[in-house]
C-alpha cells in the first residue's frame, strides 16, 4: 500500500498494490498496521457503510459533530465518483479548503477523510457502489452538512447542475459560512 499526502493535513490517498492474473485481480483494501506506520495515525474502524447511487447523484457534504465526529476511509467497488473532502476545522491552516479525487473500480484508490472534515461525492458513471469505513458510530442527533453547491467552496462537481440528483435532506443543508 502506498500512502499519498494531500494538501489537507491528515487527509490521504491510499493506493493498494493490485495483483492481476488470468483469474482477475486481488488487493488488500486496508491493513491497520501498514496504515498506522505510514500515516503516524492510529485508527479503529467500527462501522462499514455501502451505498448504491446512479449517475448525477450527490451525497453530501456530510459530517458528524462533537463526540460522534467520524474519520472515513472511502472506496469505490463499482463505477466512478468524484470524492470530495472539505476541511471544517476552524483552527486549521486549510480551513475551508477542499480536495476532489477520482475514485473508481479501476484505480482502486481510496480517500482517508479525517475527523473535522465534511465529505461528499458525485456519481460520474451510470451506477456506483461505494463503501466506506468509519471510526465512530453514526448518530442522527449529531449529523450536519454543507450544501454541495456552496459558492464559497467553489467545488467543480464535473457535471452540469441540471444533471444533479439530491435528496430532500441534502437540499436543505447549510452554507459553509453558516456552520459555526
Amino acid at each position: 500500500m502506498e500512502i499519498i499526502k494531500t494538501c489537507l493535513d491528515g487527509c490521504f490517498i491510499l493506493k493498494p498494490k493490485v495483483f492481476k492474473d488470468e483469474r482477475g485481480a486481488f488487493f488488500e483494501s486496508f491493513h491497520k498496521i501498514t496504515f498506522e506506520k505510514l500515516t503516524g495515525m492510529q485508527i479503529d474502524f467500527v462501522q462499514d457503510n455501502q451505498s448504491v447511487s446512479f449517475k448525477g447523484t450527490v451525497r453530501g457534504l456530510h459530517f458528524q459533530t462533537g463526540k460522534y465526529a467520524q474519520a472515513k476511509l472511502v472506496r469505490v467497488i463499482e463505477g466512478e465518483v468524484l470524492d470530495v473532502a472539505v476541511d471544517i476545522r476552524p483552527t486549521s491552516t486549510t480551513y475551508g479548503k477542499h480536495i476532489a479525487v477520482i475514485l473508481n473500480h479501476n484505480n482502486n484508490n481510496q480517500l482517508f477523510v479525517p475527523r473535522g472534515f465534511a465529505h461528499g461525492f458525485i456519481t460520474l458513471s451510470e451506477k456506483v457502489i461505494l463503501g466506506y469505513k468509519c471510526d465512530n458510530y453514526y448518530n442522527k442527533d449529531y449529523e450536519s452538512g454543507i450544501f454541495y453547491d456552496d459558492p464559497e467552496l467553489n467545488i467543480d462537481w464535473k457535471l452540469d447542475n441540471s444533471e444533479i440528483i439530491l435528496s430532500k435532506k441534502d437540499r436543505k443543508l447549510k452554507f459553509f459560512n453558516d456552520l459555526f
